[in-house]
């Protein structure tokens, strides 16, 4: 009973009397005291000398707070009574190490009364009350003889008559309350009393960082041959702390080069703070087709590295053109000439223009898919030529003359080469010689004269040559003479005209023979014409009546 009031005195607020060096010691277990101070008056458990009268305690000293591994500053109790009963408080505050110079705070709640073997509870809550984090913060609970413990909420460690906690560390003004479970064993009044130790440690703190680089390269997955290759490159620094002289590199491939004809990148980022980035750009040209796949790398005097990676294809329009015509043509016969365009590359030909040039001396007939004739040419604008496809074109003309026409056509898209295609059409006439023969006079006397005219005639469109006029004479006839286009000659009954070397279309010859009526009779005068385009000869006959 004389521990418990000692206990009951050490918690009030009042003066502390009445509890000796001995008593005290022996309620903390420390064994025996030196000869002498049996009977003083004592406050801490150590039984350090304390004054019969303390202060007040609003007129408590500040203390501040040093780090210590075991503070052993007298705890001052503030009264929070909850319910005050015959046997005292049933809840209590206490301050460490003291009341104005708190670094922790327990707060201890009972009931007021429970009943006999009846299960109760209460609360021993501790607090950090500073903005400091305390260590090894241990509560130590007394438990009296009369007191029953059937748990705790943490699970405690037993010391004799003692429950200890190990609580740990707190956080700066954190809490952590410890619940006892237990029954009253007899109806004595049960004291219990609890005491904390704690560490308040001197902290120096050293920021740790870890910086880091991510590299991102961005490119068009696709591009033509004449477009530039815009590529965008952007550092970040994902980690902690700065990175330092961070530069990017980039290594062109082949076939891949810069605005001024350089093969590699190199841009200087400087320093990078935490979460910044800088971005950098270039423009690039391909010089000739195909995929192009390159990684660039960034690194920090540090040593940080990071990689991106990138991958363009280059593609580009093929233009192909034939153009179709036949090889010769006879002058009144139209020509048409059929035009393939095609794409032969793996790029759309956008802007697609077809050019048609007419050959001179062709009237022009017809042109297909809305093509348009201007000043000799003839123009169609046929957009976007997928890649593997085709389009056809005709062209109707007419020679006016007979010669060579040679027509060509064009084709250029955006992005690809212009092509060309011609076609030659020999146009040729084709002779057409009419043989007529008339005599001027018939019927004739005998004894007078008649003249037969011969005329060959070019209706064709093409010349002829070596024109040849053979006539015959029958006997009742005698010749008299001859003229015309060419000499003639008589041998036998045959008068034989020298060849006529060419006739020109529409154009005529002719020939006269002049014959006197030798005896009567229905006599024919016979000519044969031959010519170079002949295949045989042409033979016309003029009946004449001869009398007496």
């Amino acid at each position: 009973m004389k521990k418990l009031l000692c206990v009951l005195f050490f918690l009030s607020m009042s003066i502390l009397q009445g509890c000796s060096c001995q008593t005290w010691n022996n309620f903390w277990g420390n064994g025996p005291v030196k000869p002498g101070c049996e009977k003083k008056l004592f406050f801490d458990k150590d039984c350090k000398l304390a004054t019969t009268k303390p202060a007040p305690v609003k007129s408590a000293p500040k203390v501040t707070p040093k780090p210590k591994s075991k503070p052993v500053a007298k705890p001052v109790q503030t009264q929070k009574t909850i319910a005050t009963t015959s046997c005292g408080p049933a809840s209590v505050t206490m301050d460490y190490p003291c009341q104005n110079c708190s670094i922790i705070r327990l707060d201890k709640v009972m009931p007021s009364e429970v009943l006999l073997n009846s299960p109760f509870d209460y609360s021993i809550k501790v607090t950090n009350v500073t903005d400091m984090i305390v260590a090894n913060v241990v509560v130590k609970e007394h438990i009296p003889g009369n007191l029953s413990i059937k748990e705790t909420n943490p699970s405690a460690n037993k010391d004799g008559d003692f429950l200890v906690w190990n609580l740990g560390t707190f956080a700066p003004k954190q809490s952590k309350q410890i619940i006892i479970s237990g029954t009253a064993a007899n109806i004595d009044c049960i004291k219990t009393c609890a005491a904390v130790t704690y560490i308040l440690p001197a902290c120096a703190n050293v920021k740790v960082v870890q910086p880091a680089l991510r590299l991102e390269k961005i490119a068009p997955a696709e591009a033509l041959l004449c477009d530039p290759i815009p590529v965008k490159f952007i550092i970040t620094n994902t980690g902690t702390g700065s990175a330092k002289n961070v530069k990017i590199e980039d290594v062109l491939p082949t076939g891949l080069e810069t605005a001024d004809g350089k093969n590699s990148l190199i841009f200087d980022a400087g320093t990078l703070a935490s979460g910044q980035s800088r971005q950098f750009s270039a423009t690039l040209h391909a010089i000739k087709t195909g995929e192009y796949v390159n990684e660039a790398s960034a690194s920090s005097s540090s040593g940080l590295k990071a990689t991106a990676q990138a991958a363009t294809i280059v593609r580009q329009a093929v233009l192909t053109i034939t153009k179709t015509a036949p090889k010769t043509q006879y002058l009144g016969r139209s020509v048409s000439y059929g035009i393939t365009v095609s794409n032969k590359g793996d790029a759309p030909a956008e802007d697609l223009v077809v050019e048609d040039q007419l050959p001179r001396g062709a009237k022009l007939l017809s042109i297909s898919d809305g093509g348009k004739a201007v000043d000799g040419k003839i123009k169609w604008n046929l957009g976007t030529l997928a890649k593997g496809k085709a389009r056809k074109l005709s062209v109707k003309v007419m020679p006016q003359t007979a010669g060579t026409f040679t027509n060509t056509v064009s084709a250029v898209a955006e992005c690809a080469g212009s092509v060309k295609a011609y076609a030659k059409t020999v146009v040729a006439g084709i002779p057409a010689v009419l043989l007529e023969v008339v005599d001027l006079s018939d019927p004739i006397e005998v004894g007078n004269q008649t003249t037969y005219v011969i005329t060959a005639t070019n209706q064709g469109t093409a010349a002829d040559k070596d024109i040849s006029i053979v006539c015959t004479l029958e006997d009742n006839e005698k010749l008299i003479s001859v003229s015309g286009s060419t000499r003639g000659t008589l041998k036998g009954n045959k008068i034989t005209f020298a060849p006529l070397r060419s006739l020109a279309p529409k154009a005529q010859a002719s020939w006269r023979v002049v014959v006197e009526a030798a005896k009567a009779g229905d006599v024919r005068f016979k000519v044969s014409m031959n010519t170079k385009n002949l295949d045989r000869p042409v033979e016309e006959t003029e009946a004449t009546r001869l009398y007496k």
